[in-house]
């Protein structure tokens, strides 16, 4: 059943954005179920389609297949705060390959904008893309994990996003009394939130290894911004302090 006709385990704050934004788009053409299509195996010969490559691609198909949602996000100019809206669209693309080490991906849509990305899925669920370095670069651990981001981004358009003069992931370090969010992260995207503070760690998208991690921080209201400028503080002298010898 298609996600928009049964939200079932999703939060409310995933429920929500898909009832205000979310709509599906049937497709235009016919399309080839993956059964009938070939794959190159791991030594390059055409090969049917495995059959859990078959499960998942059609699965996807079934579930997102023609999603479509927008994700709010704002940013503060000259003291003006500037909302824009990022485009979301859940169809299937061409390609199929076989992992490199087991498993199999495919692509679909993604973000609706120029990227210099492509959008993956496992055939072990987890969301990926590749740079264009050919590897499988994981940034969420399922479908829905990657809803549940996109649903914390809109509810954040509403606070201010922390510009900071220090290492954004060092700050979020010194961040107490926040929760994490399970349902929104995984190995490559940790979630936290309180009331007023919100961090969203993440591991840059790129095929360097290893992988950097960084963070995006967002405050509301005066204890927000407060509790942001003690750790920023805190970090900066961290920072700044000389290595033991």
């Amino acid at each position: 059943m298609h996600i928009l006709d049964d939200l079932t385990g999703l939060t409310s704050r995933a429920k929500n954005l898909l009832d205000r934004t979310g709509r599906r788009d049937d497709p235009q053409e016919p399309r080839l179920s993956t059964e009938f299509l070939q794959i190159r195996d791991h030594s390059g010969q055409l090969t049917p389609a495995p059959m859990m490559l078959v499960i998942r691609r059609e699965g996807f198909e079934q579930r997102y297949g023609g999603l479509r949602y927008q994700i709010r996000s704002s940013c503060t100019i000259e003291g003006e705060r500037h909302e824009t809206l990022r485009d979301w669209h859940y169809d299937l693309g061409q390609g199929m390959w076989a992992g490199p080490a087991n498993g199999w991906y495919f692509d679909w849509s993604g973000e609706y904008v120029s990227s210099p990305v492509r959008y993956l899925v496992h055939t072990d669920g987890r969301v990926g893309v590749t740079d264009g370095g050919g590897t499988f670069l994981e940034v969420a651990p399922s479908i829905p994990a990657l809803i549940e981001s996109h649903a914390l981004t809109d509810t954040l358009a509403t606070w201010d996003r922390v510009a900071t003069n220090v290492d954004s992931f060092a700050l979020a370090q010194h961040l107490d009394g926040l929760t994490d969010i399970p349902e929104a992260s995984g190995r490559t995207v940790r979630w936290r939130l309180s009331d007023n503070v919100a961090v969203k760690e993440f591991r840059i998208w790129s095929s360097d290894a290893p992988r950097r991690w960084c963070a995006f921080l967002w405050s509301r209201g005066e204890s927000g911004r407060r509790q942001v400028e003690s750790a920023t503080a805190r970090a900066a002298t961290t920072q700044q302090a000389p290595s033991a010898t």
